[in-house]
């Protein structure tokens, strides 16, 4: 008689690193989007003004008149001739400096540009580097190869990159470097020149490489952009941008440049992720730069960024207690919040039961720091919520 075997948990079954909640904290903030009357400073989502609806209908129709098969046929796993050569255009006008054929690649938004330069390089137990607080969904891509995270800090200059040649100098080998330059996620803050030139100075001497995040760089409110790490030291830097902040999340559209000896294995990568990036996509973003859509859409989303920027900053000062500092970004979506004395998450709890959806900071750390940190975003919670949204925030504090 056959002995049917005892059922298993799946838990014993599941990846090493997959285990720790990892991808949580990300389903957790887009569980507060969905909150009835929540007013949300939760996730960095970009508003749906912005979104080119009419003129995506309008080049959908000509698409399809036109009879065009390249919009909706696979494509080369590098992206279509004519989407790369305009994202190439527009990066060279961007940057001052246009990447070479083989050392662009069209990727299904900035974040599998992460996951493919992680397969390229990132072997279990290598060393990452990464600010403090970073990005997410970063922290979830390394924790997913199994690498050892190390935290440089983060100050209204960017990542301390004296820190980080001390740590260097002790014996700290990475593989990698993540970072936001410009306008930070979560911190809101841009690092400046003369950090930018150090840095890739240290990426050359340690033989390290640089992973670029430009996620927010194109949504500057203040003045011009500083110089790019891929434009001053292309040898050493990954590049990677996204259309979700810029163009619409709907297309999940991003971009990677790097050395064509790095190039070329990010497309072997994405050869066994998801082949190409949608045809579709690429094809509405390289007639919307073709036809100067996309600076146009720039300029209406920046004032509206800006504007809800101004007013939540003078909202901040107008509502919360003198001990509570913030950052003053002055591009990208988001603001940081440092609270003395205060449990951020047993906060986060709190407001969302008063109907406000903040994101606490520890969730930016990969050691549980930031426990008295706050991310709020500015982006998508409506003009018109933002006075009485931080005043009750303020209240619970």
């Amino acid at each position: 008689m056959a002995v049917t075997p005892a059922p298993r948990a799946w838990e014993e079954l599941f990846a090493a690193r997959t285990r720790g909640g990892v991808g949580e904290g990300i389903a957790e903030i887009l569980a507060l989007l969905e909150v009835p009357g929540l007013i949300s400073f939760a996730g960095g989502f970009p508003d749906p003004r912005t979104f080119p609806r009419e003129r995506a209908s309008q080049l959908l129709a000509e698409f399809a008149e036109t009879k065009e098969a390249s919009a909706f046929q696979y494509a080369p796993t590098r992206g279509l001739v004519g989407p790369l050569d305009a994202l190439a255009g527009r990066i060279d006008a961007t940057q001052g400096r246009r990447p070479a054929d083989d050392e662009l690649v069209i990727t299904s938004g900035s974040i599998e540009a992460l996951e493919l330069t992680g397969k390229t390089f990132l072997d279990a137990g290598d060393t990452v580097v990464v600010e403090g607080p970073t990005y997410l969904g970063a922290l979830m891509a390394f924790r997913g190869f199994a690498t050892r995270i190390e935290v440089v800090p983060l100050d209204d200059d960017g990542l301390q990159v004296d820190e980080l040649e001390r740590q260097l100098v002790a014996g700290l080998r990475p593989k990698l470097l993540y970072t936001i330059p410009d306008h930070q996620n979560p911190a809101g803050v841009s690092m400046s020149t003369e950090r930018r030139e150090a840095l890739v100075e240290l990426a050359r001497r340690h033989g390290f490489v640089i992973f670029e995040d430009v996620a927010y760089r194109d949504l500057n409110l203040d003045g011009e952009n500083l110089p790019s790490l891929w434009s001053l030291a292309p040898d050493v830097v990954v590049q990677a941008g996204t259309t979700s902040k810029t163009f619409f999340p709907g297309v999940r559209l991003g971009w990677a440049a790097s050395p064509a000896a790095i190039s070329a294995h990010l497309v072997s990568a994405k050869q066994n992720t998801d082949q190409c990036a949608g045809a579709l996509g690429q094809r509405f973003f390289e007639e919307y730069v073709r036809r100067g859509y996309l600076d146009e859409q720039l300029a209406a989303s920046r004032a509206l960024y800006r504007t809800k920027r101004d007013r939540m900053l003078a909202a901040l000062e107008r509502s919360m207690p003198e001990a509570v500092r913030w950052t003053t970004p002055h591009g990208g979506f988001f603001s940081w919040l440092t609270l003395p004395n205060v449990d951020a998450a047993a906060l986060a709890a709190e407001a969302v039961a008063g109907g406000v959806g903040i994101v606490p900071g520890s969730l930016f750390y990969p050691d549980g720091r930031g426990g008295d940190n706050v991310r709020l975003s500015f982006s998508l919670v409506d003009e018109s919520q933002i006075d009485s949204g931080i005043a009750t925030l303020a209240s619970l504090l």
